[in-house]
């Protein structure tokens, strides 16, 4: 792969030359697409635009999501599918039936009982995955 980076242009133009289009070309797009993206989350009554390479995890709980970063927890009006297919092929993945957790921010990860993972994010905080997604994730992570 060869990266060329020109400056004194009025915006940011990027071209991708390949020699036939593919799953990894597509995943490059489509986290060059999702750098533009943020997510509104509330707290304490105000409304915080959030980067999407600042969130940990989402959640949801009690038919209400939440945005972990490791500064804060947001509320969003997204519901957590909403969120996985707006940012989906991009660095976040569904980790259990209420929550997606952001790969590019995992520190590490350990095998649990009944063949769940345990995830301890770069901010030290642990999630599991639960056993249906576990293996997925090992895929991606090139585990398997």
């Amino acid at each position: 792969m060869k990266i060329e980076v020109r400056e004194g242009y009025p915006e940011v133009d990027i071209l991708i030359r390949c020699p036939q289009d593919g799953p990894a070309i597509q995943r490059i797009v489509s986290l060059l697409a999702s750098l533009d993206q943020h997510l509104r989350g509330l707290k304490d009554g105000q409304t915080h635009v959030i980067d999407w390479p600042d969130v940990l995890y989402l959640e949801s709980v009690d038919k209400r999501t939440f945005i972990y970063t490791a500064q804060a927890v947001y509320e969003t009006p997204l519901k957590l599918y909403e969120a996985e297919e707006r940012f989906d092929m991009t660095s976040f993945f569904r980790s259990s039936k209420s929550q997606i957790v952001n790969v590019a921010r995992i520190a590490s990860l350990r095998p649990e009982f009944g063949a769940r993972l345990e995830l301890t994010m770069d901010n030290g905080e642990r999630l599991l995955v639960s056993r249906t997604y576990a293996k997925a994730l090992k895929e991606r992570l090139g585990l398997l």
